[in-house]
């Protein structure tokens, strides 16, 4: 891959020549103009090359140890020098030791990489040289890298969660040769679309460089979703052919119309998997980087065969590392997934260091953080228990809003979650509740409605996968009717749960084309569906829907509901206009809530029996169709 000189081009205003590597990167690559120097940290290995390539050439350099430390510096590189690592050092797969020279390793700390990773058995097959078969690391020229800007978004504010390739894949608007890029994210349209839903940070799902799992490609199936990460800092080029700076012009483009931007970031485990995974970085550079129990097995917390262990410092390093990264890019802030692996040390401890580490960085400590407080492992479920000035996904809104609308729930829990989740989110006038009624994983908020169960057949597993007892409902069809009545009540199922959604206190999150009535036909774990079943299909949505969550949330930020404390000034009345009691929660079909704005009062009356939410100020905002 030669190198990029439209981007030295303009970037040329911020290369450094000569300027020594930042304090929090001695590891990795760094470019200076009397030479580059290479540093990787490998305790367990008996020696590491350095790989340098030219096309298919490839030069080998020995590299000194001190300590856990393996490097070198070589003079004569150029920006944009294609390299990797070898490592030998111990093979015993039982003690889950991969060691293996044949293999070729991306550095950990890599920004840039000059090809996507595809999945090949001989990634995972000692003795089977992998030049071929794995990306290169480019080296990147010194930069200047201002400090990031305070973020525009606040808690309370609209969270639009997309993914970058099914979001553009089909918009009319957008060249063909840009779709599915983050670049496609600046199209005037993309801007103009976001404005209208009065989005203030655009959350996006995974964008570092990902590997399929092994079992995807025999069933011609590609991971779509990113979660499945190799290199943490590495922009995947599917994603962003014009690299890191891609990424930086779209941040500056988006924040000029009001809009921040938020990473997705997976940190708990790695695409290396387990015992029978590929070897492409930690796995053939620092195994022990994996958390492993007492009886030498891989501990696995994630769910996807291995664990990176928090309780090691390096781990933390490289991920505060990626961390600064991406925030000196502008980005406002990251949500975690599975979020309590970071604090697992092994147990969760919520004085976890990685918080201090965070609360104390200079950058990092003005970002948004948002925890999905939930993983596979033992006391794995720690929603609320984060620090106190981290968001938090809260499953239990969805579920609850949902259980509610459907007929079985309650009319106390659903005020609950409305009024903040104060039983989860403890102390403080404010809530830390990332509100959703659905998300990227299970069903589309049009399926919620529509499908009784999953339909997730095309994935390859029988059925066997996505959640099982997702609350849905069909309305007595299962999937696409042609039945005025049942087509009717969907809509305005939907409707209802949007309206809840927009008038709870806390942070409401969208997953995209949900305000457009998108489907995966009732594929609730379309993770590997990188195809017309989680496109976004924008010349058929459903603009009526769409004006109507406009509409929505103009009436949440210009009244009462913007502010988070609008708890303290609730009346709470039952559907009769009486004040309520604790008496008349239990069995309620709904209620009616008051809140003054100014001169006048806000109403919101949420009825079951008429299935219908109702939103009133000076005009009446109804969810019935």
């Amino acid at each position: 891959m030669p190198p990029r000189r439209g981007f030295l081009r303009r970037v040329a205003d911020h290369i450094l020549p000569g300027a020594p590597p930042p304090p929090d990167r001695t590891l990795g690559a760094h470019w200076r103009a009397e030479h580059t120097s290479f540093a990787v940290r490998a305790p367990e290995a008996t020696s590491v090359l350095l790989c340098l390539f030219d096309g298919e050439a490839e030069r080998r350099l020995p590299m000194t140890r001190s300590g856990e430390i393996w490097s070198l510096n070589v003079a004569g590189i150029a920006p944009f020098q294609r390299y990797g690592y070898r490592a030998d050092g111990p093979y015993d797969p039982p003690a889950h030791r991969w060691f293996d020279p044949a293999k070729l390793l991306v550095d950990p700390y890599a920004v840039e990489l000059d090809a996507r990773f595809v999945y090949d058995a001989a990634l995972g097959t000692r003795g089977i040289d992998t030049a071929h078969l794995v990306p290169k690391a480019l080296v990147q020229p010194a930069m200047r890298r201002p400090p990031p800007p305070p973020p525009l978004f606040a808690p309370g504010g609209l969270v639009y969660e997309l993914n970058v390739r099914s979001f553009t894949m089909r918009h009319p608007d957008v060249p063909i040769h840009q779709r599915g890029t983050i670049a496609a994210l600046a199209h005037p349209s993309i801007v103009a679309h976001l404005k209208k839903l009065g989005v203030t940070a655009v959350e996006l799902m995974p964008i570092v460089a990902w590997i399929d799992e092994r079992h995807l490609p025999p069933l011609g199936l590609t991971n779509a979703w990113g979660y499945n990460p190799v290199a943490p800092m590495a922009i995947d080029p599917r994603l962003a052919p014009g690299g890191i700076e891609e990424l930086r012009e779209t941040v500056a483009t988006l924040r000029t119309a009001g809009i921040g931007l938020i990473l997705d970031l997976v940190f708990n485990h790695t695409g290396e998997s387990d015992g029978g995974g590929p070897t492409l970085c930690l796995r053939g550079l620092d195994p022990a980087s994996y958390a492993q129990a007492g009886d030498g097995s891989l501990i696995n917390d994630a769910g996807t065969g291995n664990t990176l262990d928090f309780a090691r410092p390096h781990v933390r390093e490289l991920t505060l590392a990626a961390l600064r990264h991406f925030a000196l890019t502008g980005v406002e802030g990251f949500r975690f997934d599975l979020a309590p692996v970071l604090a697992r040390g092994p147990g969760f401890d919520p004085a976890a260091p990685i918080f201090a580490a965070i609360a104390a960085d200079p950058i990092l400590s003005s970002r948004v953080m948002i925890a999905e407080p939930w993983d596979i492992g033992p006391g794995g479920y720690q929603l609320g228990k984060f620090p106190p000035n981290w968001l938090e996904w809260n499953d239990r809104f969805r579920d609850d809003v949902r259980r509610f609308w459907r007929g079985d729930g309650d009319a106390g829990a659903l005020a609950t979650r409305l009024a903040g989740s104060s039983d989860l989110f403890a102390g403080g006038s404010g809530t830390r509740s990332v509100n959703f009624v659905a998300a990227h994983d299970g069903f589309a908020l049009a399926d919620v409605a529509s499908y009784a169960g999953r339909h997730n057949l095309a994935n390859g597993e029988n059925n066997r996968d996505g959640h099982a007892g997702e609350v849905c409902w069909n309305n007595g069809v299962e999937g696409p009717s042609d039945d005025p009545e049942v087509r009717r009540r969907r809509d305005a199922d939907v409707r209802a749960l949007l309206a809840i959604l927009f008038a709870a206190r806390g942070t409401p999150m969208l997953t995209a084309g949900d305000e457009f009535g998108r489907t995966q036909a009732g594929n609730n774990n379309a993770y590997a569906q990188d195809n017309e079943i989680s496109w976004l299909d924008w010349e058929n949505r459903d603009t009526d829907l769409e004006d109507y969550v406009a509409r929505l949330s103009r009436f949440r930020r210009n009244g009462p509901l913007a502010d988070q404390h609008w708890l303290q000034l609730a009346d709470w009345r039952d559907m009769t206009d009486r004040p309520m009691t604790p008496d008349r929660w239990s069995g309620m079909g709904g209620f009616l809530l008051r809140l003054p704005d100014g001169e006048q009062l806000v109403y919101i009356r949420i009825d079951r029996g008429e299935r219908r939410v109702t939103l009133a100020r000076a005009a009446v905002l109804e969810s019935r169709p």
